[in-house]
């Protein structure tokens, strides 16, 4: 069999997915060297720092890419560390579309802001920032799950929600916005802080999700202890100075209730499409209800309600309906909006969020995961909300 070329393996590999960056290592310029010799392929790789994350599971890919070239040698992988130059470059390459034009030239930082004593202004995309979900034209979807109250299992239901996506090969974002419960990342699995590129956070992925909590920031036990403003500009920096890019779903794990951050995240994110979560008790309903209520209010699409801890099933097949029955259908109806699913009471969902291996990782054929698959596919089918834009009105 003939040897490969160089230009068949520089291909191969070229087209590799940067694990962290979710993006090809040729496109973001990652790759350095290539040399083809008769008894193996010496490759130079970029990284943006010494220890950068996921190198293990990079070199498997770029061996696999490899192997599939008919006739090429063996791979003999070394990875570099890039200097400022080179990050500025790939900072600038992260904000191009796959395919795209160039990006604009990296400036300063500026956002919108709010007159003294006004409400904070919507996010958008800066000259420059690698979140293109921030681009009014943007295919992001961004989706927050809200409650009522606590305890009714509405991170449970954001981080399977989150997997189950992912597992149908979107692109998915999680934010975990409850930043005084903060328990997303335990939850997802999340065992490492963010990594950086200068003054980048690029979230981990983890379960192909990838996840951004303020638990990265403090420790397990400690409480986050700050006001509004505060809270404001830590979301505001997450979302606009991390890397989320252009994903097809952004999930925002809301806190509870109506208060500062919820109406802060319904101000600075006006595509936000809102999804209630409640049990069955009637009372829980009432209380969710003013949380779709306070959505509304803000002018954010309800798109559906998910009826969690809906019923347990008993060995012998048995459901036992322990928080009642009918709240969740109640309040799509006085919503007018869908039941988009049901959840069980399953001790895995419980299990697995101690674990950090969500219950739609750990049993995918179970129960529960065949509830969370049933809510991804009927999020999907509901489609984007409308936008309605002030500027557009019909003349008579």
């Amino acid at each position: 069999m003939d040897q490969a070329s160089e230009d068949q393996v520089r291909r191969a590999l070229a087209a590799v997915e940067e694990p962290e960056l979710r993006r090809a290592v040729g496109e973001l310029g990652m790759l350095r060297q290539v040399e083809v010799h008769r008894r193996r392929v010496e490759v130079v790789l970029a990284v943006p720092q010494a220890r950068w994350p996921g190198l293990e599971e990079l070199a498997a890919r770029l061996e696999a890419a490899l192997a599939a070239v008919p006739g090429a040698p063996r791979l003999s992988l070394r990875f570099e560390a890039m200097d400022e130059a080179a990050r500025a470059e790939l900072r600038a390459a992260l904000a191009r579309p796959a395919g795209g034009e160039p990006a604009p030239v990296l400036g300063p930082r500026t956002r919108p802001q709010a007159p003294p004593g006004g409400a904070p202004q919507p996010l958008v995309q800066q000259p420059g920032s690698p979140n293109r979900y921030l681009d009014p034209g943007s295919r992001t979807r961004v989706i927050g799950i809200s409650s009522g109250k606590g305890g009714v299992g509405k991170s449970s239901v954001s981080v399977n929600l989150a997997v189950a996506l992912a597992a149908r090969g979107l692109d998915v974002g999680l934010l975990d916005a409850d930043v005084y419960g903060f328990s997303v990342p335990k939850m997802l699995g999340v065992r490492r802080p963010p990594s950086q590129i200068d003054d980048l956070l690029v979230p981990p992925v983890v379960h192909g999700v990838r996840c951004l909590s303020i638990g990265a920031f403090v420790d397990d036990d400690q409480p986050v202890v700050w006001r509004g403003p505060m809270l404001h500009k830590a979301l505001e920096q997450f979302l606009t100075e991390a890397y989320w890019g252009e994903p097809d779903v952004l999930l925002v794990d809301m806190p509870p209730g109506t208060g500062d951050v919820a109406l802060s995240l319904g101000q600075v994110l006006p595509r936000l499409e809102v999804l209630v979560v409640t049990t069955p008790q009637p009372a829980a309903q009432r209380v969710a209800q003013r949380s779709a209520i306070a959505a509304r209010t803000m002018k954010l699409a309800v798109r559906g309600v998910v009826e969690n801890l809906s019923w347990f099933t008993a060995d012998d097949g048995t459901r036992y309906e322990l928080f009642g029955r009918g709240g969740g259908q109640q309040l799509a109806d006085e919503l007018k909006v869908p039941l988009l699913a049901q959840i069980p009471l399953v001790p895995a969902i419980r299990e697995g969020a101690d674990e950090g291996v969500p219950v739609r990782v750990a049993a995918p054929a179970g129960e529960a995961a065949q509830a969370f698959d049933a809510l991804a596919e009927a999020v999907l089918a509901l489609g984007p909300a409308r936008r309605y834009r002030s500027e557009l009105q019909v003349r008579t």
